[in-house]
């Protein structure tokens, strides 16, 4: 009687599809995404989303990626296209300049098991002695709203990801308008545990120009005015 072949076992599913957004990042993707490589080690998935990138990110990234997807530019667009290709139960959205505790998997895992969606404290790296202080502004903020920023590696499941239909794209303010749809479905899980993000933008304009910016948008944001407007305006200040 011939052997029975016994049939190979089937690939096990990643416990964490970390999807990372870059545009124009060469100069420091691949550090950062080394630095996602013990994570990798314990099951995760990264997916890293290209925005169109004119230097030569895509290149350095691609050895470091589990998928490599290149698409328009535009963060919610990117985000959506990385969770649609996910492979996991739990999606985490990171951005390419923010890099996550080392014990961000636990963190994730003992959020999404009483929530459905939930977000990091963070910390803004720089020079200014002023950006410890923002950075704890906008946790306190966070805590109290229930609205995360991009900044805050906001995490969930896919399957809240697909109930509220994914990012709205739209050019800002995504990160806003999505908290608020999760926030009808639970409240968020809002780690203490903190993220470090690049202050190099708070920093480069002026941390208090920053500042009255992000608020002044906030505001107009929240009275109405079209995104795609105060995208243009965004852009012509920075």
């Amino acid at each position: 009687m011939p052997p029975v072949e016994t049939p190979p076992a089937p690939p096990t599913a990643p416990c964490l599809s970390i999807i990372v957004i870059m545009l124009n990042e060469a100069s420091s993707i691949h550090a950062r995404l080394a630095a996602l490589a013990p994570l990798r080690d314990q099951g995760c998935e990264l997916i890293v989303v290209d925005g169109g990138s004119r230097d030569d990110s895509v290149e350095q990234a691609l050895p470091l990626a589990d998928q490599l997807l290149v698409t328009s530019a535009g963060r919610a667009h990117q985000l959506n296209v990385g969770a649609m290709q996910a492979n996991a139960d739990y999606l985490l959205f990171l951005h390419a300049d923010t890099q996550l505790p080392d014990d961000a998997l636990i963190a994730i895992e003992r959020g999404l098991s009483r929530h459905g969606w939930g977000r990091f404290d963070v910390r803004i790296d720089g020079c200014s002695r002023w950006l410890s202080l923002i950075g704890m502004m906008i946790n306190l903020r966070s805590r109290l709203t229930g609205i995360a920023t991009g900044d805050q590696a906001i995490f969930m499941t896919h399957d809240w990801w697909k109930e509220v239909g994914g990012f709205p794209e739209q050019p800002l303010m995504e990160d806003i308008e999505i908290s608020r749809c999760l926030k009808r479905l639970g409240a968020p899980a809002c780690l203490s545990v903190q993220v470090v993000t690049d202050g190099r933008r708070w920093e480069q304009h002026g941390v208090f120009t920053t500042i009255w910016l992000m608020w002044r948008l906030r505001w107009r944001y929240w009275r109405g005015t079209d995104p795609a407007q105060l995208a243009r305006e965004y852009r012509d200040v920075r």
